[in-house]
């Protein structure tokens, strides 16, 4: 549904995006993930064609944006990270307004409208100023109004920036029923949000893709051994030194809480040593009352791609 080709865009000698290539496929929800500054809503912009690239190629549902911008803003809704409503007007009638300036026809224009305020949680506020609703309200109402013109593609840009954490869980859910229906690009730095709503993610970083996979995958292919994380009750000393003598075991971290400790294993790459911990463990009579391996989080893919792309460039 989105296709980009060797995307840059130059300010003078800075670019904010440099030869950027991938694609969103249909039905998807794809997570464009990175810190401030690293080039996620410039990307945005030239998508919608709001700006011009510097170089490149684009097409957004086969489209070209360069050449056929028209064309590509009636195939998509786009919740840039400030949504720019319009304070004075009710929410029904700004959604009635936004729906003529698209195009719905006169005929579906109620429908369609009722329909997004359905959608999207706002019935109860539908008359209401949008000047005097709460932030996530508003967020909701920015929502709406990418929907109401039934559009294939949904670019939503930071779209739980500054809400409450209950706020923030009511919008990601809305998000992932969206995306039952309609194909989507989101931007976000917050890492929790890319593992709970996306399918795959890119991981963007001074202007370049430093990263394309799904979470599980990148996890994989970055993880450099198994960790295992242990809650043990018994002489927590005693057993770190037996855990730290095992074969195959790169390091043992060990956190004492009195009677019960903590620790953490980390092994080889493609090493299995659970059975091996669980039986030495019993042997120095310990009483395990957890084992889990550890999974490693995004926030730790993201931190060890982009240090790594850092050292690269220095």
């Amino acid at each position: 549904m989105i296709k980009v080709e060797h995307l840059a865009k130059r300010y003078a000698d800075v670019y904010a995006v440099n030869d950027i290539s991938f694609e969103v496929r249909q039905g998807e929800i794809l997570g464009l993930l990175g810190p401030n500054g690293a080039g996620k809503t410039t990307t945005m912009r030239i998508l919608t064609c709001y700006m011009p690239a510097t170089s490149g190629i684009a097409t957004v549902a086969g489209f070209d944006v360069f050449r056929d911008s028209i064309s590509v803003r009636k195939q998509i809704g786009y919740l840039p990270e400030n949504v720019p409503l319009y304070p004075e007007m009710r929410v029904k009638e700004y959604l009635n307004f936004r729906a003529k300036l698209k195009g719905v026809p006169n005929r579906e224009r109620k429908t369609k409208i009722d329909e997004c305020i359905e959608k999207c949680r706002i019935k109860e506020v539908q008359n209401q100023i949008v000047g005097t609703l709460s932030k996530g309200y508003r967020q909701r109402v920015g929502l709406a109004d990418t929907l109401v013109h039934d559009p294939k593609i949904l670019i939503l840009d930071e779209p739980t920036i500054g809400l409450d954490p209950n706020q923030i869980r009511q919008v990601r859910q809305l998000i992932k029923e969206l995306g039952e229906k309609h194909t989507i690009l989101l931007s976000t730095h917050i890492l929790p949000e890319v593992e709970m709503l996306c399918g795959r993610v890119i991981i963007v970083n001074k202007g370049k893709i430093v990263a394309m996979d799904t979470p599980s995958n990148l996890a994989s292919q970055l993880k450099s051994g198994s960790s295992i994380v242990l809650e043990v009750r018994g002489n927590g000393e005693k057993i770190k030194n037996v855990l730290s003598s095992m074969t195959g075991v790169k390091k043992v971290a060990w956190h004492d809480m009195g009677e019960i400790s903590n620790y953490t294993v980390d092994a080889e790459k493609g090493m299995d040593i659970r059975e091996e911990v669980f039986s030495n463990i019993v042997k120095n009579n310990g009483i395990i009352r957890e084992m889990r391996q550890a999974t490693v989080t995004l926030e730790e893919i993201f931190h060890q791609i982009t240090t790594q792309e850092q050292e690269v460039t220095t």
